[in-house]
């Protein structure tokens, strides 16, 4: 039987990838100085993407995931970018970087993802809580998107922490 956060941080996860994505085209708008650079960074991240996605889905039928540590993943590179204080000219390396662990962790989530049995649930809850959230962010005044990339990689990285606390708890059940 599912935790309720086994449930809900999948559903969490990508309702906030959906949420903060205009923010982190922001952010990677600042940091690519050109459209040129802007596209091809994109086209990392969907090559990582699909790479992510064929990795999880060329391994052995369910073996133990490590979930936790792609949320946390994430979570990282989110508070990174929203941190991210590096030289101008050091700027479009350290955000391939980022495109290439970014891509490479969303696609292996979203592979994880729609195996799992609560992933149709999750697809219409998460298309009313997007439109319900933009709505509610559109009413707030801020500054920088620096500010969303961070609280977002804070609740992926809290998210990581609970469920390898759940995981390891079960183990010692089992």
């Amino acid at each position: 039987m599912e935790k309720n956060s086994q449930r809900l941080i999948p559903l969490i996860v990508t309702v906030g990838q959906v949420v903060i994505f205009p923010y982190y085209i922001i952010w990677l708008k600042e940091v690519s100085m050109s459209f040129t650079l802007f596209a091809w960074l994109f086209a990392v991240f969907s090559f990582s993407a699909a790479w992510g996605y064929r990795t999880f889905s060329v391994k052995k039928p369910y073996t133990a995931s490590y979930i936790f540590s792609i949320y946390i993943g994430m979570g990282l590179i989110y508070m990174a970018a929203g941190w991210m204080v590096f030289p101008i000219e050091m700027l479009p390396y350290a955000a391939l970087l980022m495109q290439i662990g970014l891509g490479f962790l969303q696609g292996y989530f979203r592979a994880w993802h729609i195996q799992k049995p609560s992933y149709r649930v999750h697809a219409v809850h998460h298309y009313l809580l997007v439109g319900i959230i933009m709505l509610g962010l559109s009413f707030v005044k801020i500054f920088s998107p620096s500010i969303f990339l961070i609280l977002f990689g804070v609740l992926l990285f809290i998210s990581g922490g609970w469920e390898w606390r759940n995981r390891k708890a079960e183990r010692k059940y089992d």
